[in-house]
């Protein structure tokens, strides 16, 4: 019992001195150890990765998981130690309504099927959607995680002891200092008046006094100096292991990226064989010569445009539409056009494009303001608008 006592009030003692050591550096009123300057620059590297690693994490946390309620069920269940739930994603819920909905409404119904046929790109966007989410945690917020949780955790830790190692020091830098002071004061004014004895032996006695404490604070320097270069070499150790880190880190960066550009390219392999099954129906549906409002484009992103709209603009019904393969382009009113987007021919009608290629276009009567006539070399067909940029 005894012994925890004095350790206590050792603690207390070396704690009110820290203590009273920092609140007079931030008052100006007492010398603070300064790091050097590569030191310096290796705490503020690592305050940096700290601080930039936390909003990327939440950040791509936000990005996989959009809804703050899912994410905070999520951390629950892994500060628990437990697995959580598997979670349908929107495109496979989606997916999910469409099927049914398409079962009430009869599956061999042109609206029927058309709603099973989008149904399943869903369900399979979300299937994609959902393989991204499992590789992006696993390979990028999990090392991210571990990075915080524990490397960061441990250098926190050793930068608090080195702060108190370094006011342990400055506190005995200057206790030594104040012993000198006192020891020089006592040393020159000793008292030699011979009526009174009594004062000379005390002046020699508090001189011997100080010399003793100057001694103790030498020593106390001496051992405080020791533990405060041992912890910052410590200190300076994790903090450069910082740029394993980056490496580390780099590399998660990668194969995020990666998986990334898979699940896009999935979804978009996904929706170029949607939008082939729908213009094919869409043909049956909407022959030529007939409007199909759904044809026209609503933004600048290319649209399915597999409907063939060229039609000679005749009152006569029993007219047979114009194609544009037979037919002479016009003396002037050719342009060159740049295509944006890789199309595929629904019909002979039609001229697939590629992106980037450069090619002929121009307008013939009574065609849809939304087609063109495209020419490359010696082929010709019908191009959506959407898909091109006009040059002049």
């Amino acid at each position: 019992m005894d012994f925890s006592v004095k350790k206590l009030a050792s603690d207390a003692g070396v704690f009110f001195s820290r203590a009273v050591q920092f609140t007079q550096e931030n008052l100006g009123q007492a010398e603070k150890t300064e790091l050097d300057a590569h030191f310096e620059n290796l705490l503020t590297r690592a305050d940096n990765t700290k601080n930039w690693t936390e909003k990327i994490l939440h950040q791509t946390e936000v990005l996989l998981q959009p809804s703050p309620s899912a994410r905070v069920e999520e951390f629950l269940y892994e500060k628990l130690d437990r697995k959580a739930p598997s979670r349908v994603t929107t495109a496979e819920l989606l997916g999910q309504y469409m099927t049914e909905a398409a079962n009430d409404f009869g599956p061999s119904t042109p609206y029927g099927q058309t709603l099973i046929k989008v149904g399943e790109t869903q369900k399979h966007l979300g299937a994609a959607e959902r393989d991204f989410i499992h590789s992006s945690s696993i390979n990028f917020l999990t090392p991210l995680r571990n990075f915080l949780e524990g490397d960061w955790k441990t250098i926190a830790k050793e930068r608090r002891i080195l702060q108190n190692r370094r006011l342990d020091l400055d506190a005995c830098k200057a206790r030594l200092k104040k012993s000198k002071a006192a020891e020089a004061k006592a040393a020159a004014l000793p008292d030699f008046q011979e009526t009174r004895p009594r004062n000379y032996i005390l002046s020699a006695s508090a001189s011997a006094l100080w010399s003793d404490e100057v001694d103790k604070a030498e020593h106390e320097l001496r051992v405080a100096q020791t533990e405060f270069d041992r912890q910052a070499e410590v200190t300076r150790l994790l903090l450069e292991g910082i740029s394993s880190t980056h490496v580390n880190h780099l590399r998660c960066l990668h194969e995020f990226a990666e998986a990334q550009a898979t699940y896009f390219a999935q979804s978009y392999q996904y929706m170029l064989d949607l939008q082939k099954q729908l213009g094919s129906s869409r043909a049956e549906l909407f022959p030529v010569g007939n409007t199909d409002p759904a044809s026209q484009p609503l933004s600048s992103s290319p649209p399915p445009a597999t409907l063939p709209v060229l039609q000679v603009a005749s009152s006569n019904p029993g007219e047979v539409p114009l194609n544009p393969v037979e037919v002479t382009p016009p003396v002037s009113g050719t342009r060159k056009a740049r295509v944006l987007y890789d199309y595929e021919a629904a019909d002979i009608t039609e001229l697939a494009l590629f992106a980037d290629e450069l090619i002929t276009v121009y307008s013939l009567p009574g065609m849809d303001p939304d087609w063109l006539v495209g020419e490359r070399g010696n082929k010709k067909g019908k191009v959506p608008v959407t898909y091109l940029e006009l040059l002049s």
